[in-house]
């Protein structure tokens, strides 16, 4: 398998549109009408039936619709009063004589059959985005959708792939930032960041001081120092109470069976994007909490995919 090095991207062919990503909009029946078309090539994301159960609809009877089959409702409906979808993709000529276009068909099929995959899951602001890409060789595919009606289909060369991951990971344009109270860099136990940060949801300011007392002198900034007590209460508070959103990549080596080699995990403070690093030192288990930038994501995804390519 070629190595996968997403922190140094190769150079593009200059003067040709022909390397450039192609990425196309499409209605879910669109999409599964032309994967059908490709040999019914599967798609990355199970199939959902929105359709409520007679259980479902004998209880909400009585007490009442509930929020997710409200939505489950509006999504059936919004579903309905989409277009035929071969008329519309003969409309754009993605359909010729019951033919579909060659770039989508092998799109669909990259995305059928990668060596690897990655699945990125990014809420901002409630707002959820679900993103499928695959690899084989040097293409790469991939699928897109934050309300599971239309999504974009994306095909491209390997070197266009970290700029695509910034994408992904790219804030709204009126999404404001503003100072954090967490460092740019930090690195904490483990077992400090999930008891304190259960201290502070549950509204236990008391119990939050005792656990970082425990931990006192065991918290370092970028430079390796001991970070004081106070800041480090400060610190997890903001954590929780500053979060506005959360991303995250698993790495699957298809060629292998599948199995996730790597999970990748950022949290969206007030002052933009931080990585979460779990690492160990000394057979304790650490995490790095540092700042970064939507277009670090590929540098952050490198060293897992370089274990898929090994």
């Amino acid at each position: 398998m070629a190595t996968i090095d997403l922190t140094t991207p190769g150079p593009v062919a200059e003067g040709t549109l022909e390397g450039l990503p192609r990425r196309l909009a499409l209605t879910r029946p669109e999409l599964e009408f032309l994967a059908e078309s490709a040999g019914g090539a599967p798609l990355p994301f199970a199939p959902e039936d929105p359709t409520p159960s007679a259980a479902a609809n004998a209880f909400e009877s009585r007490l009442g619709q509930s929020r997710g089959a409200a939505e489950d409702q509006s999504y059936v409906e919004a579903l309905a009063t989409l277009h035929d979808p071969a008329e519309g993709l003969e409309k754009r000529g993605l359909l010729v004589d019951g033919t579909a276009d060659a770039g989508v068909v092998g799109a669909l099929g990259l995305l059928a059959t990668p060596a690897v995959a990655l699945d990125l899951d990014v809420n901002i602001s409630g707002i959820r985005a679900r993103a499928w890409h695959r690899q084989r060789g040097g293409a790469v595919a991939t699928l897109a959708t934050t309300d599971g009606v239309v999504f974009e289909l994306a095909w491209f060369e390997a070197p266009h792939w970290p700029a695509e991951l910034g994408r992904v990971a790219g804030l709204p344009d009126d999404h404001v930032l503003t100072d954090s109270t967490v460092p740019a860099a930090i690195d904490l136990p483990y077992e400090l960041l999930d008891a304190g940060g259960e201290a502070v949801r549950s509204g236990r300011a008391d119990l939050l001081g005792t656990i970082v007392a425990h931990h006192a002198g065991d918290v370092r900034d970028a430079a390796g120092d001991a970070v004081p007590d106070a800041t480090v209460s400060s610190v997890i508070s903001s954590l929780v109470t500053e979060t506005q959103g959360r991303l995250r990549g698993l790495v699957a080596d298809i060629d292998a069976g599948g199995d996730v080699v790597g999970v990748v995990s950022w949290v969206l403070l007030a002052d933009g994007w931080h990585v979460l690093r779990s690492h160990q030192v000394d057979g304790a288990n650490r995490v790095e909490v540092r700042r970064v930038d939507a277009t670090e994501l590929a540098a952050t995804l490198g060293p897992i995919l370089a274990e898929v390519s090994a």
